[in-house]
């Protein structure tokens, strides 16, 4: 720190004091002085105090996994358009396979001295991944909320839905239409959300005095693709039923469905999750568990403001319930 005063107080042509109350926002000093302090900041390359950032900006890192999947556009929707009501601007950053990197676009935005990020279903909830760029980010005391549920030791602001119970939700309305052999096609078995789901599914089956058949749970990468390869498995094991972890592995698994030479629902019920655009537009339409995108998203901006504002980051997360819709891929067994 006293290097830092030093160079930026050489830099500027003023004191190590006055470099020291502009960066602690203290009063006495001229307009004219603090933007020549905060610019020597930028030229010298060190970080700007977490309070100052908005002087320079009000950009805000809005980081998601991809587009492909319909869920992530929604979300971006709700979420650009919340913070452009608070005035700030989001800068949209998507990882694709062999692109950028979440880490190299952590630096990019802190390059551009970003007041805050937001991730939306990140390498947070991977616990296999690299971590590394969450933990720059908490050193640097940046604001950031985390949407969808993450691994225990992310010490952000975070709101989420419900994956639990979801789960419960979409596998209570299979067991109500009589399936019997009800298979779960999840996500990666390190990811949380997957995880969550499973735990749900596990709380339902003790309720009803079973047990998880492990051949009916099968865990795949989130593609339409993997959920159709995936789903193989568990019409070969006998479900009647599946409740699938997103919509793009439920229309997979109705795809793999398809190509078994049956049908949805005459011989196999299919429940999704997410409720993404035109989910009710397939054929046939799909029965899924809606994430409440809006509120949640609404929230995670709000959070954002709040702490850019000064305000501590909660403790707890905010949990959000999901709601069943029932459409066309789910009848009674025959």
């Amino acid at each position: 720190m006293a290097g830092r005063l030093s160079m930026v107080a050489d830099k500027v042509g003023v004191s190590e004091a006055t470099v020291s109350r502009v960066l602690n926002g203290r009063p006495g000093v001229s307009q004219a002085t603090r933007d020549a302090v905060l610019t020597a900041l930028d030229v010298l390359g060190y970080e700007r105090p977490t309070k100052l950032r908005g002087d320079r900006n009000r950009l805000v890192g809005l980081a998601l996994p991809e587009l492909g999947n319909p869920i992530f556009p929604a979300f971006a929707e709700v979420i650009g358009g919340a913070l452009a009501q608070q005035r700030f601007t989001p800068v949209l950053c998507t990882r694709s396979a062999g692109g950028i990197t979440e880490a190299e676009y952590v630096d990019l935005l802190l390059d551009q001295h970003v007041s805050g990020v937001i991730f939306v279903s990140g390498l947070f909830s991977e616990r296999a991944a690299d971590h590394s760029h969450y933990r720059r980010l908490h050193s640097l005391g940046l604001p950031v909320v985390l949407i969808n549920a993450a691994v225990e030791a992310m010490p952000f602001a975070r709101v989420s839905c419900d994956d639990g119970l979801a789960m419960e939700q979409a596998l209570g309305h299979l067991l109500s239409l009589g399936h019997e052999r009800v298979g779960l096609l999840l996500g990666p078995e390190d990811h949380v959300p997957s995880e969550l789901k499973l735990a749900g599914a596990e709380r339902l089956a003790r309720r009803h005095g079973r047990s998880l058949d492990p051949s009916l749970v099968v865990h795949s990468q989130y593609s339409l693709e993997a959920g159709q390869a995936s789903c193989a498995q568990l019409l070969d094991a006998g479900a009647t039923g599946i409740a699938c972890a997103s919509d793009m592995l439920a229309l997979g698994a109705i795809r793999a469905v398809r190509r078994a030479g049956l049908q949805v629902p005459q011989d196999v019920s299919v429940v999704g999750y997410d409720d993404s655009a035109l989910m009710n537009s397939t054929e046939p339409a799909l029965t899924t568990v809606r994430q409440p995108i809006e509120p949640m998203g609404r929230a995670g901006v709000d959070l954002l403001a709040r702490m850019i504002g000064g305000d501590q980051p909660p403790t707890q997360e905010l949990l959000f319930e999901p709601e069943l819709v029932v459409r066309a891929s789910t009848a009674a067994r025959r």
